[in-house]
């Protein structure tokens, strides 16, 4: 089996190894935004309040989070294909438990086993692909999964709205677990292993490691700002999104659908375009970080508007786009230490990330709390001051940006 497979066609390395764990990828974003078109139905149906959807929702983020660096371990000890294929079953029974719930301490629960199980996802694709694809061609297979995560918020806007007119959010949650399960066998018994020479690293190594990147000061001359702008996006696109184009755009739920897909869209190009930006413009000689902070800035810059209460389609793909800026975030920490660590720095700021958005995403929900509506849910007012507060947070880290220069060499202290 190992010869035929190291042996086959491109195609077929496509069929046996990218596709499935990019089908990873698409469920793992698919459950990551869904929230913000079924929120209406889960407030209605559980009485939720807005601090409660925003916790309920960004659980996602939190159980996503804590599992960043155990998984390093899971995925260096053993081969990508069985550490995702397990905890997408895992993912599939938090889908289920999300679906029968009852109360909303049951869908919080649903909804941190459906994080915790969709956490290697992304970092099991690209480890499988460094595995069976040559060091040249991983920069466009790694570019595909990350296609398969936007095809996945496509999916959670329109579609979604569009599958909820045949059934239910219960019954669209059995659906997801029922792919989910698919997708692990699919990854377990069709994914080829390949031997490897493994280095063990241990659990004690792996902390003393992560805990050395945070002592670092390079780290924290660009983390700040990439971590607020990237989970400020997360928070907004991944479910207040939808209530905002709502309650202060006065859209329809089909609108709103409509306007969350170009969005999605937006995000598509985006995770595309600013890798692919960042290296061109690197060879005319512009810097990276000089990138990072004009789309920074022009995110803030859409923020400003929402917090005015301007709304548009334009503005919302401008919103999907800049939003994912952030991410030329990762190459440029890893430029800034040696190779050997720029793994650990990357895992570190992926933390803070997800850390910061399951923050975010609850704060907002406990603001617009504080602003209830006469004829129930909330005034326009309480999204004003929840979104002006996230764009407060991007300002003081933005400021800090502004103020580094760029270093594309290692630094020089040592992790």
């Amino acid at each position: 089996m190992e010869a035929k497979v190291k042996a086959a066609r491109p195609p077929r390395l496509w069929l046996r190894v990218l596709a499935p764990f990019a089908a990873g990828y698409f469920l793992s974003y698919l459950f990551r935004t869904v929230n913000a078109v079924i929120s209406p139905d889960l407030v209605r149906e559980l009485g939720l309040s807005a601090g409660d959807l925003g916790l309920l929702t960004s659980t996602y983020f939190f159980a996503f989070a804590l599992f960043q660096l155990p998984l390093g371990i899971l995925l260096d000890r053993y081969s990508p294909k069985r550490v995702e294929a397990v905890l997408l079953l895992i993912a599939a029974l938090g889908a289920l438990v999300f679906a029968l719930g009852g109360t909303s301490s049951t869908l919080v629960i649903g909804r941190a086993l459906i994080g915790f199980g969709v956490s290697s996802c992304l970092m099991a694709g690209f480890t499988a692909c460094a595995l069976w694809y040559p060091p040249a061609r991983l920069p466009a297979v790694n570019a595909l999964i990350l296609c398969a995560g936007g095809l996945g918020a496509l999916t959670a806007t329109a579609p979604v709205e569009a599958a909820l007119h045949f059934t239910d959010w219960r019954g669209l949650f059995c659906v997801l677990a029922a792919l989910s399960v698919l997708a692990a066998a699919v990854i377990f018994f069709v994914v080829p292993e390949r031997p490897r020479s493994v280095h063990h690293t241990t659990w004690r190594e792996q902390w003393q490691g992560a805990l050395a990147v945070f002592r670092n000061r390079e780290f924290w001359r660009v983390a700040p700002a990439a971590t607020i702008s990237q989970a400020s996006f997360m928070a907004i696109q991944g479910l207040w999104a939808g209530p905002w184009l709502r309650t202060v755009a006065g859209l329809t739920r089909d609108a709103a659908a409509t306007y969350l897909f170009w969005t999605a869209a937006a995000l598509f190009v985006g995770q595309l375009g600013w890798g692919f930006m960042a290296s061109r413009l690197a060879r005319h000689g512009v810097a990276p970080l000089t990138l990072l902070k004009m789309g920074i800035g022009v995110f803030m810059l859409v923020v400003a508007c929402l917090v005015a209460g301007w709304s548009s389609l334009p503005l919302w793909v401008a919103l999907g786009f800049f939003g994912v800026s952030g991410s030329i975030a990762y190459p440029i920490i890893a430029q800034r230490f040696p190779a050997a660590q720029a793994g650990r720095a990357n895992t570190s700021l992926n933390l803070l990330v997800f850390l910061c958005a399951f923050f975010l995403q609850w704060l907002i929900g406990v603001i617009i709390n504080a602003w209830p509506a006469p004829q129930g849910g909330y005034l326009a007012a309480g999204y004003t001051a929840a979104f002006g507060a996230v764009l407060l947070m991007q300002a003081v880290t933005f400021a800090w940006l502004l103020m580094q220069k760029p270093s594309p060499r290692p630094s020089s202290e040592q992790i």
